[in-house]
């Protein structure tokens, strides 16, 4: 029988670059073919979990599929294997299409893991800042730049995903600016508009890279929030109520300040997109109806 090396030298001789990811999406394998598309060495990339690789594959539309649709993340839920045309970012900068081939790999039953199989889809190189404007219109408020409610939507199906999989618990909190139609009608929507900005930026500075804020709607904002303990929430909340609070605008020598009324939940077995997003806004209002710029929690 030949020996593992042997079969391992056969695999690093083919044109195709091969990963193998375990059932954590923690890489632990990656052949030379691999190498040579990406220009990440396996030195660089064994022992990373994609999401954190530094490939960030996105689709055709420029949305990141580490966030909104990892199909070899799908693979390793359902075990189906699947083929996806992608684009992976390229250790230099740029963006390399590719095909990729995603299979489960079981042990009986189990599955263990995946690989994929993935080629250079065509010559063609894209961009970065192409792709990323792709992005950010499909997935991006064109006010305030934070991510929108279509991709507030996607990121919460992936949270839960991983909830049901690995048991990753995750809080949304659910936020309303106080009294902005009156700031509106006051200042004008000039004025209004700046106000959404200058919270917007306060909140995408003060984030932890596996958490996302986005704007739901209007005046509305949605976080989401990775948790490894429920009391966690009150902190995440209170800092989010405090972060809007030091945010101003000033106009003609008035400084307009800015507060919030905050409903924050941690997600439960029973949950859907809809109830959590529901349960949030209700505690949201129950903030409102108590005075204002308060966090409520449960």
């Amino acid at each position: 029988m030949k020996s593992a090396q042997f079969y391992l030298d056969i695999i690093n001789q083919l044109q195709d670059g091969i990963y193998f990811v375990d059932k954590e999406r923690q890489i632990q394998f990656w052949n030379h073919a691999a190498e040579q598309i990406t220009g990440y060495s396996a030195e660089e990339i064994v022992g990373k979990c994609c999401q954190n690789s530094g490939l960030n594959h996105v689709d055709k539309e420029g949305r990141p599929l580490c966030t909104v649709g990892c199909p070899l993340f799908h693979t390793l839920k359902d075990g189906k294997q699947r083929q996806d045309q992608v684009l992976v970012r390229h250790r230099d900068g740029y963006r390399v299409p590719i095909r990729v081939n995603i299979f489960p790999i079981r042990n009986g039953e189990e599955i263990e893991g995946a690989v994929e199989i993935f080629t250079k889809d065509s010559p063609t190189v894209f961009e970065d800042d192409f792709i990323e404007s792709l992005s950010n219109f499909a997935m991006h408020d064109e006010l305030t730049a934070l991510a929108n409610r279509r991709y507030l939507e996607s990121f919460l199906s992936y949270r839960f995903e991983e909830y049901k999989r690995f048991g990753r618990s995750f809080a949304v909190l659910f936020a309303d600016v106080d009294n902005f139609s009156q700031v509106n009608n006051e200042y004008g929507h000039e004025v209004g508009d700046r106000v959404l900005k200058n919270i917007s930026a306060s909140l995408s500075r003060n984030i932890r890279r596996n958490d996302l804020v986005g704007r739901w709607g209007g005046e509305e904002f949605v976080g989401i929030y990775a948790i490894s303990a429920p009391f966690e929430i009150e902190v995440i909340a209170e800092r989010f109520r405090s972060l809007v609070e030091n945010t101003q605008v000033v106009k003609n020598g008035k400084t307009i300040h800015a507060t919030v009324s905050v409903g924050a939940t941690v997600v439960q077995q029973e949950d859907t997109i809809k109830t959590v997003i529901d349960r949030a806004d209700r505690l949201m209002y129950e903030s409102k109806n108590s005075g204002k710029n308060k966090i409520t929690c449960g």
